[in-house]
């Protein structure tokens, strides 16, 4: 094929690092290595069996065909008691659009928002596909940092200060993937009276917002005013609080007549999700919720385990998350140092020589807008959590991971 036959927006794309990553610790997995892997972040329980059971109900009954393009109406109506329930705001179901995954909403509604050049400010650190999503729609991703000692918040004032003649849309995500840390209500409040004096959209990325510890309280943009409600999309889907990952269901909530742009978008894309997954998100919404309790208590217990072990290894420093299951442990203190015979320049080195040396596959910091960190994701085993601090430790501190 004659060069460059591909297109700009498929030559500038930046692949996955957590994917990458995850390929990598597969690979010797394959190879029959014992690899603990910290890098993707999927809970490591099954899909609740009403869930499931939901699922192959509507199997039987013959729900084979297509569905309305946003989804059934059983289905809307759950999201829609939802998305009231946790934020507190009213939605009703010409207001939601179920789409296939979280990720597809959220591009969705970048592409329903942004025209070529407008800007998307996006607070660092970031999951590493909001930039190139930005920048798939024909947007320019404005990144402004947060800083470790406030949580990684966004500080309303930066927020302010970047800000410019084609800025349209905030993206904004509570709790948070890569940090593991919630917004707190009076930045979130802060936050959303810029929003209304600058004129900003946002997208508010919820999908984890289940997913708190500590005694934590999940506050949604849209309940700042009046104004934050009618320019919110919000995203929140299946995956992380009921383990369904693979179902691929997402959704967005969001002003009627933004709702019906999304929706039309999805009619000339994917049109409806797939009809039994639909079947069983209605089934995971409307139905009993101790299985998310029961995650929760679990995942509560292995941030505290995690948190102290990584603290205890020489080099780094780790904030107790209060959300999600990621940590980002600062590695800065590391960088520069010979271990086990490697100079460790970046945190793409650090993690090279975690996976090839200690058998731990982790994330580098970089490609979430963190270039003196990595992340770790612990859902996965206490037992796998012990064993692979234990390995990062022996790594760092004897030169000798396994």
């Amino acid at each position: 094929m004659a060069e460059g036959y591909l297109s700009r927006r498929v030559r500038e794309l930046a692949p996955s690092a957590t994917q990458a990553m995850n390929m990598r610790a597969k690979k010797l997995e394959a190879e029959g290595k014992n690899v603990i892997s910290f890098s993707v972040g999927e809970p490591d329980f099954k899909t609740p069996k009403h869930i499931c059971d939901a699922a192959k109900k509507a199997i039987d009954d013959g729900w084979h065909a297509y569905t309305p393009n946003g989804g059934v109406p059983e289905l809307k109506q759950a999201i829609a008691r939802a998305l009231s329930r946790d934020t507190g705001v009213e939605y009703a179901p010409d207001q939601v659009v179920a789409s296939t995954g979280a990720k597809f909403s959220i591009y969705l509604a970048l592409l329903a928002l942004l025209d070529e050049g407008d800007e998307a400010i996006i607070p660092a650190p970031y999951w590493v596909s909001y930039p190139e999503m930005v920048q798939l729609c024909g947007g320019k991703p404005v990144v402004v940092a947060s800083r470790e000692e406030d949580a990684f918040a966004l500080s309303p004032d930066a927020l302010a200060a970047a800000v410019g003649d084609r800025t349209k849309v905030l993206i904004l995500n509570s709790p948070s993937n890569p940090t593991g840390q919630i917004y707190q209500p009076e930045v979130i409040e802060a936050i959303g009276r810029v929003m209304e004096r600058r004129g900003l959209w946002c997208i508010s990325d919820e999908i984890y917002n289940h997913l708190i510890f500590g005694g934590g309280k999940h506050k949604s943009i849209t309940t700042v005013s009046d104004y934050c409600r009618e320019h919110t999309v919000i995203v929140n889907g299946c995956s992380k609080t009921y383990a369904m990952t693979g179902w691929r269901m997402g959704w967005i909530g969001a002003p009627k007549a933004m709702a019906k742009a999304i929706d039309d978008l999805q009619s000339q894309t994917t049109s409806n999700p797939t009809s039994i997954t639909q079947a069983a998100a209605t089934a995971a919404l409307d139905g009993p919720q101790d299985c998310v309790r029961e995650m929760v208590a679990e995942f509560e217990k292995r941030r505290v385990i995690i948190h102290g072990l990584l603290n205890d290894i020489d080099g780094l420093s780790c904030s107790m998350p209060s959300g999600a299951f990621y940590v980002l442990p600062n590695v800065s203190d590391l960088l520069g140092r010979t271990i086990a015979g490697v100079k460790v320049a970046t945190p793409n080195d650090l993690c090279g020589l975690l996976l090839d040396k200690a058998r731990i596959a982790c994330v580098p910091g970089g490609p979430f807008g963190a270039p003196e960190h990595i992340r770790m994701s612990y859902a996965t085993s206490a037992a796998n959590i012990e064993e692979g601090c234990r390995r990062f430790k022996n790594l760092i501190e004897k030169g000798d991971g396994a």
